[in-house]
Parts: structure tokens; sequence; C-alpha cells
């Protein structure tokens, strides 16, 4: 408070700045709603707050405290596995291969057809965790680490691998009879495991 007789400070008299108002969009400069003040780490897009779980597509990647989150869900029997396969692989190329003997253009456009079809299916697969085969069989496609999606890249890299389970009389097919988690040797290569849906 001043004296009668003393002149006042002058920035006394100045309106005060208390941020917006609700329903006004942040003033420039400022972080933008639901974003942490300058100079804080920012949260990845796309993930969970610090310290919740992930949580994979329809609820997966929950997994109780103490394992890896695909550990919660049962593992894909070999009948379901085989299912997919066929559908994903051998039907696709059954189809180009009928057309090898009777004519050789059509051949191989049905070839190049059958393959821009699996790399398709596989950039599904890493995206949702199901390729076409996958969902008929009412399968998911998960990383052993964390029970998320694979990704495009993984997914199609894991086709790849799926020349050493040719290798040795198919045996890597069989190997998810008597694996404990159910694993092709691709599988253990890039730490995936299929899971039921």
């Amino acid at each position: 408070m001043t004296a009668p007789n003393e002149p006042s400070d002058p920035s006394e008299d100045l309106p005060r700045y208390t941020g917006p108002a609700e329903g006004e969009p942040p003033a420039y400069g400022q972080p933008p709603y639901g974003q942490p003040p300058y100079g804080q780490p920012q949260q990845p897009y796309g993930q969970p707050p610090y310290g919740q779980p992930p949580a994979g597509p329809a609820g997966y990647g929950q997994a109780p405290y103490g394992g890896p989150p695909a550990a919660g869900r049962p593992l894909a029997n070999w009948g379901q596995r085989a299912i997919g396969g066929l559908i994903d692989y051998v039907i696709v190329g059954v189809i180009a291969d009928v057309f090898r003997v009777v004519n050789t253009a059509l051949y191989v456009l049905l070839t190049l057809v059958a393959l821009g079809w699996t790399i398709y299916n596989k950039i599904i697969e890493g995206q949702t965790g199901q390729s076409i085969g996958k969902r008929v069989a009412h399968t998911r496609l998960l990383r052993e680490s964390d029970g998320q999606v694979v990704g495009p890249g993984l997914a199609i890299g894991r086709w790849l691998l799926h020349i050493l389970d040719s290798l040795a009389c198919l045996l890597g097919w069989l190997w998810p009879l008597w694996d404990s988690k159910r694993q092709t040797f691709a599988d253990k290569l890039v730490s995936t495991v299929v899971i039921k849906e």
C-alpha cells in the first residue's frame, strides 16, 4: 500500500497473464495441451504413459508380473500353424505352379503375383499380427519379449528365414510339434511366437 502523496508503481496496474482460459488454444511458445512442459522428456508417439504396461492389439500384451506379455497367452498348436501356412504359402504357390507346364509367360506372371501377394500378406501380418492364413486359423504372431506385433520389416525377414525351416527335410516346419515354445527355426532366430487368437 502506498502513501497518498507517493507515486504508485506503474507495474502494479498492468494486467497479469494467467495462462489460456479454458477452451482457448495455448499461447505462442507454450506446449500444446497434454504435452509435458519444455525440457521434460516427451512420450514417444503411440506409447502408453510412463509406468503403465504396453498393450498390444485387442488387449494382447497383458501378462502377469514377472513374465513377458506373450507368456500369458496360449500358444498355437501345430495344426493351427499348418492351416495358416497352407493358406499363406502353399495354395498361392500351387496355383502359380499349375501353369508352369501350360504356359511359361503366364507362369512367370502368376509367380510375380504370388510374390506380391505374399509380401502384402507379410506387411499386414507385421502390422496386425495376423496374415490372411493366421486370421482363418485364429492365430497371431507376436514378439516373444513384449507381446507386441513385429512390424512389416521383421515379418518379411521371418518369412525369408523360413528357408532354414525347409532345409534338412523340412525339419524346421515340424519343430513346433515338440518345442516347448512351439517355434520354428525362423521364430527362434527372430524371437517370435504364434499364439491362439
